[in-house]
């Protein structure tokens, strides 16, 4: 690294290469919206923002400045510093956001000394890609045609990489160690991205077998998408509310191309997250009208649900030992009332374009309850003051995730219209089991007795006091659960949309009138022949 002289040239340099830089980044958001959907593409848009701003800017300048680097080099070395602010947070998330860094800082070198990467979008045969790690901007290069699947050394299920990978429906395993060392070119690969697994040259009859997997798999997807126009009904005919889990408005085309007609979970936070500030009441009132309109059933939005494992930049909530039980959802919005009240008018003024249901997150005690259903009637107040019109026929749930609102939910369905069990939280907070550490993750069971006494109390309560109860947890598409949760007395299950038809599948397969009426659930066993007898009605 030579000493620079000009320093002004070299500033000028790093400035055009940033205008360049974002253009290019707007050609990628315009062919990410094609492929992947506007919720997808807005990471490019965020590209964008962290190019132009200030911090890097500044930090770019200072080492231009006072080291006298060149601007390619100054670059490199702002952008490990701005970097390495992200990688000592204490939140997956924002640590994956290092990434975004590197590949933003990386392209404007890249700009600056017209040395160019190889794109994944130049590739001519079909090749599993190996790499240390990818970006984003990699990520929405590829060409699907010949992009078979990706393993990289480095990232994790919430990395913007992962995510357009699930998208775009292309096999990968992410943080895979020594990865791009241990393969090379020479070697075939047959990469699961369902369980995690590779294998390294195999034999003939090894790869025959995983090829006839491969075949068996996609008939089995034909086969479910035939299902499409079925009911949600049993054999025996006990009909069960099947509904979809989204993040976006984008997710809606997903939604109805699975055949779904309501959304038993909005994760609404997600409007938070993808906003580089927070979003204005007409934005998220656009938002849930859209949703609204789009769908025939009826489109349940829980209320902003931030803390724990999520985090918003522009929020702040102070670092936690123990994020799961400090500050976060419901308790964030009764402290913050102002952006709880946003979030509240703009769902009531969207009411009247659909059926609405809104849920309150994280409730563990009454007084939540009733401090949330408060505001939100203060909210209606405002609105029918000001002439603006809302529904009546909006039903008022709340979420079932943690062990204290179980063991009182015969005083909370007096309260609400619906309880939605999120079996995630649920089942950490049971077994005190953290859902992020993967040392402990065998421990993580969602079918662990307690769990599911905890669900059947709930259901219980819940249906001794005429409300339905549904669940929207991970576990509500484990169809090793299905038939139990059905038994149960559960009214509704909320699942990703990909989901929809191998849970309709397992629904139309399975008799469960008999044993609710009589109480049989110890003839139901789980893979580990677990008898659930502790079900069994006494007499």
């Amino acid at each position: 690294q030579d000493k620079i002289t000009d320093i002004d040239k070299e500033i000028k340099i790093f400035e055009d290469a940033k205008k360049v830089a974002i253009d290019e980044l707007q050609v990628l958001y315009d062919k990410a919206v094609q492929s992947v959907g506007e919720k997808h593409a807005k990471i490019f848009e965020v590209h964008q923002m962290l190019i132009d701003d200030l911090d890097l800017y500044d930090e770019v300048v200072k080492e231009i400045t006072l080291n006298k680097y060149n601007a390619a080099y100054a670059v490199q070395e702002a952008g490990k510093t701005m970097a390495n602010i992200f990688n000592m947070m204490n939140d997956e998330y924002m640590k994956e956001r290092a990434t975004d860094v590197h590949d933003i800082t990386n392209r404007i070198i890249e700009v600056i000394t017209g040395v160019r990467a190889v794109s994944l979008a130049d590739l001519t045969e079909p090749v599993i890609v190996v790499a240390h790690d990818l970006y984003p901007s990699d990520t929405i290069q590829m060409n699907k045609e010949f992009v078979l699947g990706f393993i990289t050394e480095v990232g994790g299920k919430v990395s913007h990489s992962a995510i357009l990978a699930r998208t775009m429906q292309i096999p990968a395993i992410l943080g895979l160690e020594n990865a791009a060392t241990s393969l090379s070119e020479k070697d075939t690969v047959i990469l699961d991205g369902t369980s995690g697994q590779i294998i390294v040259n195999p034999d003939q009859n090894t790869l025959n077998q995983w090829k006839e997997k491969q075949q068996q798999h996609e008939a089995y997807l034909k086969e479910l998408k035939s299902l499409a126009g079925t009911p949600n009904c049993t054999k025996d005919g006990v009909h069960i509310e099947l509904n979809a889990n989204i993040g976006s408005v984008n997710d809606i085309a997903a939604v109805l191309q699975n055949d779904t007609k309501g959304i038993g979970l909005f994760r609404s936070e997600f409007l938070y997250m993808d906003s580089p500030e927070m979003p204005s009441e007409q934005t998220q009132f656009e938002a849930y009208k859209e949703v609204l309109e789009a769908m025939s059933e009826r489109v349940i939005v829980r209320t902003l649900d931030i803390g724990g494992d999520k985090s918003l930049p522009y929020l702040d909530i102070p670092a936690e030992d123990n994020p799961f039980l400090g500050y976060r959802a419901i308790r964030i919005c009764l402290a913050q009332q102002d952006i709880f009240k946003i979030q509240l008018r703009a769902l009531l003024r969207a009411s009247v374009y659909g059926k609405l249901g809104i849920m309150f997150p994280m409730i563990a005690t009454v007084k939540e309850l009733k401090q949330a259903k408060e505001i939100l009637e203060q909210c209606k107040k405002e609105l029918t003051n000001e002439g603006i019109k809302i529904s009546e026929d909006i039903e008022v749930g709340m979420m079932i995730e943690t062990p204290a609102a179980v063991m009182v939910t015969d005083i909370l369905a007096k309260e609400v219209d619906f309880f939605s069990i999120g079996t995630n939280d649920l089942t950490q907070y049971t077994i005190a089991v953290d859902r992020m550490n993967s040392k402990i993750a065998d421990l993580y069971d969602p079918q662990n007795l307690s769990v599911l006494r905890m669900i059947k109390t709930t259901v219980d309560n819940g249906h001794a006091n005429n409300i339905w109860v549904g669940i929207c947890g991970e576990s509500a598409a484990d169809t090793e659960l299905t038939e139990l949760y059905l038994a149960m007395g559960v009214d509704e299950l909320s699942v990703t949309p990909s989901s929809i038809f191998e849970v309709r599948k397992k629904i139309q397969q399975v008799t469960v009138s008999k044993a609710r009426k009589i109480g049989l659930y110890k003839q139901l066993k789980f893979k580990r022949k677990i008898k659930l007898n502790f079900f069994q009605k006494k007499s």
